[in-house]
């Protein structure tokens, strides 16, 4: 009987490690390895990463209609 821990396998399918190609494991999902998710989150914990506002012109956000 193998031992291995569900943990240590790779994500079915397949996908690549989004920091550093490796194969991703789904006990890191989607990251190979601890070291690669801390990676990520400090990226976005110093601003590196953005999710992109397009603001409207003409809006404005005291507008009391506005909900």
């Amino acid at each position: 009987m193998n031992a291995v821990n569900d943990n240590d396998r790779l994500v079915d399918p397949p996908k690549a490690c989004r920091i550093c190609g490796k194969p991703a494991l789904v006990r890191f999902k989607p990251f190979c390895s601890k070291r690669c998710a801390d990676i990520d989150l400090n990226r976005w914990l110093k601003g590196a990463y953005a999710i992109p506002v397009v603001e409207n012109e003409g809006e404005d956000e005291d507008d009391p209609g506005r909900a």
